[in-house]
């Protein structure tokens, strides 16, 4: 199979295949409490350690909605473009399983708190206007441990929950490029908003991805199959890649696709069924008796409006226009906040070309080698100013500020000091130069005849010569203005 590198089509010795692609994405709100509960969330406690009664639902607990959460849900909402709901609902979502102690999950099927929004991507071919369906609240379940005993399951109910909003997209993405860009868009969004802090490590935030496949030019969807819980954006390019192939390989053999729930083995690279796929009737959804429905009031939309930060695209617009950056770079330096505070805060006191060129290249790529994020940078903001007004001012060279950058980077240190206890000052002195650009045309009276005969190449040759007798601490500018000079006699 070959994929077309334009228009994602998955072709076949018979067809042509369009994927289909719609993703819920479950994102941890950001908050010290649980959703209906005052339990903390903090990641990494002790097993059910951060259970209240109402968490394990004990009888006669009743839920009491934390208003924190409704915030953070409708400033998700703000930010996707989407519509804030001003009467929403919460309904009970029927199953059992061993980390659900209710035997239901405390969700919003027909009424949830965000509606249809939209969220723009920035592709290589241009932008992709992605749609989204929804935005609801829900409550996390528990977490069953199937490895610590070959006989037991272990529960730990501390997420269980946890304040979650599931973003259901509709089926608008085509790729596994595009997955990426979204969940990242996503996930960026968010950390401006400090609705959700993004990190899959913890299980703040994953997806369930849903794949159907049909042929190029058909308008009809195929049969979906969910890919359930995928916690990396690299495991769900894997999974629809993987999942695609197997639906395409069905239909082409004459075969019938199953709407199912699968999960993808990750060192297989496949997909293996879990269970057939549920709809809504299968959970006997039914409004939760405890709660009443949630209303809001606009004036309060509207506060919380006024109140959000400068979010990606906006940023990204300012960048553009303000500081002359190329679409391109700007979309680099607002893709996570960090990185764009960071830019920021380099350029108060710094030039702004120079400054997104070390950023995105040396820096990004230090930080690329060290698995690091930008907030553990090795190199303050700060100090990369510094080091960036040594080469304005002419103090050292581009060349010598990546050797001082390197000692930066293992050290920490400030770029003067490094300087200065390396002896790395740029030599500027015109007359100092001019001994050392005498002393080298000296040393090669044969090729200064030559160039004065009209090989005029050899000026890199000089330059080359001189830089090397300056232990590469000559002022290059300077250098060539002295050389020319000299040549021309």
């Amino acid at each position: 199979m070959e994929k077309d590198k334009f228009d994602y089509y998955i072709k076949t010795e018979k067809n042509s295949w369009e994927i289909i692609i719609g993703l819920e994405v479950h994102a941890q709100v950001i908050s010290n409490s649980k959703l209906f509960s005052g339990s903390s969330t903090k990641f990494g406690g002790k097993p059910n350690t951060q259970v209240s009664l109402v968490d394990s639902a004990f009888p006669g607990m009743l839920p009491v909605i934390n208003q924190y959460c409704i915030e953070q849900a409708i400033k998700t909402g703000l930010g996707l473009n989407a519509k804030i709901n001003l009467h929403s609902i919460f309904d009970r979502k029927n199953y059992f399983y061993a980390d659900l102690p209710a035997g239901y999950q405390i969700s919003q099927y027909k009424n949830p708190i965000v509606g249809e929004g939209i969220v723009t991507l920035d592709m290589p071919y241009g932008t992709k206007k992605v749609g989204i369906e929804r935005l609801h609240l829900e409550q996390d379940a528990g977490k069953s441990i199937h490895d610590l005993s070959p006989d037991n399951t272990f529960v730990d109910l501390n997420r269980s929950g946890v304040a979650l909003m599931e973003i259901v997209s509709k089926p608008d993405l085509r790729s596994p490029d595009e997955v990426n860009s979204y969940v990242k868009k996503l996930r960026s969004i968010m950390r401006y908003l400090g609705t959700c802090d993004g990190n899959m490590q913890e299980g703040s935030l994953r997806a369930d991805v849903n794949v159907s496949v049909r042929k190029k030019g058909e308008k009809k969807f195929g049969t979906r199959c969910e890919i359930k819980n995928v916690n990396s954006i690299k495991f769900m390019e894997m999974a629809i890649d993987s999942e695609a192939k197997r639906q395409i390989e069905l239909l082409e053999s004459g075969k019938v696709i199953e709407q199912e729930t699968r999960l993808f083995d990750t060192k297989k690279n496949e997909t293996r069924s879990m269970r057939s796929k549920e709809e809504a009737h299968d959970y006997r959804y039914f409004p939760d008796p405890d709660l009443l429905p949630l209303k809001i009031e606009q004036s309060f939309v509207d506060s919380l409006k006024k109140k959000l930060p400068e979010l990606p695209d906006q940023k990204k617009d300012r960048f553009i226009k303000k500081f002359k950056l190329s679409p391109y770079e700007a979309n680099v330096l607002v893709s996570e906040i960090g990185i764009s505070k960071y830019f920021e805060e380099v350029i108060k006191n710094a030039d702004i070309k120079l400054a997104k060129n070390w950023i995105i290249v040396e820096l990004f790529a230090v930080l690329n080698e060290k698995n690091l994020d930008i907030k553990d940078s090795p190199v303050l903001p700060k100090n990369l100013a510094s080091l960036i007004n040594s080469i304005t001012t002419g103090e050292i060279s581009g060349k010598i500020a990546k050797k001082v950058f390197e000692i930066m980077v293992e050290t920490g240190d400030e770029p003067l000091k490094i300087i200065k206890e390396k002896g790395l000052k740029q030599q500027s002195d015109p007359k100092e130069l001019e001994k050392i650009v005498i002393k080298v045309l000296e040393n090669n009276s044969d090729k200064v005849s030559e160039f004065r005969s009209g090989k005029e190449k050899l000026l890199g040759f000089f330059v080359g010569e001189i830089m090397k007798a300056s232990s590469g601490k000559a002022n290059p500018g300077l250098v060539n203005d002295i050389l020319k000079k000299k040549l021309k006699k």
